[in-house]
């Protein structure tokens, strides 16, 4: 069964387009991992420091490798963020 997360990102104030690139860059790479089916993300319309990263997960052992490789990966500019975010887990299930 897939595992959704979707990560509430706050950008910097005025940094929303600057994090929102690096993060398009960082989608580019885990698109790429066993068991990825979705990682985007998504600026604000409203709020261009408000940024959302849509994750689904084939199950929970690719999720589990990918905070392996996630946790090697050198971070963003701390300069970019403020704040923690805020990270919600969901049970995928396509009803389509």
């Amino acid at each position: 069964m897939s595992l959704r997360l979707v990560i509430t990102i706050n950008a910097a104030p005025g940094k929303g387009a600057e994090m929102a690139r690096a993060m398009a860059a960082r989608c580019t790479e885990v698109v790429k991992e066993p068991g990825c089916e979705q990682y985007e993300i998504f600026q604000s319309a409203v709020n261009p420091d408000k940024l959302t990263l849509l994750e689904r997960w084939k199950d929970q052992a690719a999720l589990d490798a990918h905070s392996k490789v996630n946790a090697a990966r050198p971070p963003l500019s701390p300069d970019l963020r403020a704040g923690a975010g805020e990270r919600e887990d969901y049970t995928y299930n396509k009803v389509r």
